[in-house]
């Protein structure tokens, strides 16, 4: 997926002379075809990420579409502040890149988690939050990242994943995506957990239990006129996001759910990270099933809900 994402900001770059490249302390072979054939367009800095996201607002004030990629922790935690205040609240164009979103990092430890990335840039007025589910879609997003107006964070997963979307499905940002049809429980995603997802609804379609899927990779702005449409006819609602469940895609459905007034109410459970620093090492896989953000865990609080716990 990071390899699809640089790739396509190379090929926009190629076509669009005001496409410009800022990098934070990446390996010396990131786009370097990029390097060599528009050196002018291209700059590589140090571990200084609020100088970066500066310099990404002042290239942008003078009409440039930039394209700032670093790790995913450093792009939210470290330059909170230039981001908010020279980015957003000029609502400049600026595309953040944030590498390992999630669990990625999990043999680094907790200070190499982005487990609340999406959390700390959904509070941001004018930030587009978007996390695809795998590369194919990084490719049908890419292209709409050039003209969209405002600043957009880009969280990439670990790559390699494996292809869950449907190239038929028209994608565009701010859009959700239904992946399936169903009226027990809406299983709502964003990301890789599509995945997740899809493999919890054949298992529990195998029990009668008929569940819809509805991929959400824009978080932020969430569509809320397709959920509440799909969400009329079940009766319970489960979120699973590779992120904290504080203020990401679970608090964001939840926000629509009480503000809707449903009568009767709708059950409801977010998936994902608890409000902890995740103090284990190993893989994302590991991490991923220590969480039960997986087919389990989806399979487990579907029934639950259903059952009525």
């Amino acid at each position: 997926m990071r390899q699809t994402c640089l790739e396509m900001v190379y090929a926009l770059a190629k076509q669009d002379p005001r496409v410009v490249f800022l990098g934070s302390d990446l390996s010396p072979g990131t786009l370097r075809k990029f390097k060599e054939e528009m050196p002018e367009r291209y700059f590589m800095e140090g571990v200084c990420e609020a100088l970066v996201v500066g310099m990404a607002a002042g290239l942008a004030l003078e009409g440039h579409v930039v394209y700032v990629n670093t790790i995913g922790t450093f792009i939210t935690r470290r330059c909170f502040e230039q981001v908010a205040a020279d980015v957003c609240l000029h609502n400049l164009n600026v595309r953040l890149i944030g590498n390992g979103g999630g669990l990625v990092y999990a043999p680094l430890g907790p200070t190499h988690l982005a487990i609340e990335d999406i959390s700390i840039f959904r509070a941001l007025p004018n930030m587009t939050i978007v996390a695809v589910a795998d590369a194919e879609e990084m490719k049908r997003l890419m292209p709409q990242t050039l003209d969209h107006p405002g600043p957009i964070y880009i969280r990439l997963a670990k790559g390699g994943d494996p292809v869950v979307t449907d190239g038929s499905v028209p994608f565009r940002i701010g859009k959700g995506m239904p992946m399936r049809h169903g009226n027990d429980a809406l299983l709502v995603t964003t990301g890789i957990t599509l995945k997740a997802a899809q493999d919890a609804v054949k298992r529990l379609a195998d029990d009668g239990i008929q569940c819809a899927i509805l991929h959400m990779p824009t978080i932020k702005p969430l569509d809320q006129e397709l959920f509440l449409a799909l969400s009329a006819g079940v009766r319970a609602v489960i979120t699973i996001e590779e992120n904290t469940i504080l203020g990401g895609l679970g608090g964001a459905v939840a926000e629509v759910i009480a503000e809707a007034g449903f009568s009767p109410a709708k059950k409801f459970r977010r998936i994902g990270i608890p409000d902890v620093f995740p103090d284990r090492y190993g893989s994302q896989a590991n991490l991923m099933d220590y969480y039960r953000i997986n087919a389990d865990g989806v399979v487990a609080t579907v029934r639950a809900l259903l059952d009525g716990q």
